[in-house]
């Protein structure tokens, strides 16, 4: 009755277990700052108590302190150290010592109630801008879907309409040009003009369409498409592309097909606009169920902050082409100078 009086008047929140078997009970049901107990109890002693809580998850780290009257020899003390007591106090009890004493482990046990509370939220958090980036990357995936697919569309739209009202414009303006008397040279002249114009905008659209979804990419697969692209890219740029290619055609879906495709192009650009290369090597292969392709130039290299800043779109928008296929692309320096970047995308065979 003391005991709980100055702790009550102290404001602490007191429970009381008559027994051992009191004591187990109330410590499977909450938790506790400290637990004050003697060795000499009804029922199951003190030590047994002790060691009990000891071996329980919810209270194995709990204080005990012994407040006794009884054993006060060395061994007794020892007994209560085994078992598990952070602290053994023989009867009398100084109370400022005993209230010092418990200040301290229930400063603990709020400091521990707050930082688990916080790790709690700091987890919440995590896992909710987890969800957040699977969501943004899910969506950003169907977006790149959705502009191929409508690319794709609009490619063959341009392709087919576009192509057949030009082819049909020339198949009139031949009938035209055939029915034109032969002193009629001004009009002969503008017909012709006529017919370079009409050549021009047909290879014009030819382009267009090509640049919005490449047919060889469909019709003969993502080596082809690589090697084409790598050709228009030396005739427009000038710089030398040396290729490595696998010697068959390889069994990709669509999708990484285009992903793996739109990559290289981008690193192609990006080589165009920063590199200052005369050279470029790629090489493409399938090692182990993983599509490999790598780039390496001649260039000026690349740094560090350029590799992993916010503000290199293009670097970015190729690794997230690779992430929803679980892939990876690795930038780091060429062999002698320049700049070698790896793609890794893990294969689904049709």
């Amino acid at each position: 009755m003391a005991m709980e009086e100055l702790l009550q008047t102290s404001g602490y929140s007191v429970v009381l277990a008559e027994s051992g078997e009191a004591a187990l009970r109330r410590v499977d049901e909450q938790d506790f700052a400290v637990i004050l107990m003697d060795a000499r109890m009804p029922g199951v002693d003190g030590f047994t108590t002790a060691r009990t809580i000891r071996e329980r998850e919810r209270s194995r780290s709990t204080p005990i302190i012994f407040l006794t009257g009884a054993y006060e020899d060395l061994s007794s003390m020892f007994r209560g150290y085994e078992a598990g007591a952070v602290d053994y106090m023989v009867k009398p009890i100084l109370p400022e010592v005993l209230k010092f004493k418990i200040s301290v482990f229930v400063e603990l046990y709020n400091k521990n109630v707050a930082l688990t509370r916080e790790i709690a939220e700091r987890r919440r958090a995590e896992e909710h801008l987890r969800s957040s980036e699977e969501n943004l990357r899910a969506l950003a995936g169907r977006l790149q879907s959705v502009r191929e697919e409508e690319s794709t569309r609009i490619a063959r739209e341009i392709h087919d309409e576009l192509g057949q009202a030009l082819t049909g414009l020339k198949m009139d303006l031949t009938w035209v040009a055939k029915k034109l008397p032969p002193d009629q040279k001004i009009l002969a002249a503008k017909t012709e003009s006529m017919f370079n114009l009409i050549d021009g905008t047909i290879q014009s659209v030819r382009k267009i369409a090509t640049r919005l979804r490449p047919e060889v990419l469909d019709e003969l697969g993502l080596g082809a498409a690589i090697e084409w692209q790598a050709r228009e890219f030396q005739k427009r740029s000038g710089i030398r592309c040396r290729l490595s290619l696998p010697a068959g055609a390889l069994a990709l879906d669509r999708e990484r097909s285009t992903a793996a495709f739109r990559i290289f192009q981008e690193l192609l650009t990006n080589v165009a606009r920063h590199a200052s290369a005369t050279r470029i090597d790629v090489a493409m292969k399938v090692d182990q169920g993983i599509l490999v392709l790598e780039v390496e130039d001649n260039g000026k290299g690349i740094d560090d902050p350029a590799r992993f800043s916010a503000k290199s779109l293009g670097i970015l928008g190729m690794r997230e082409r690779a992430l929803p296929f679980g892939g990876s692309i690795d930038i780091g320096a060429a062999r002698d100078k320049g700049t070698r970047v790896k793609v890794s995308i893990p294969l689904a065979l049709k």
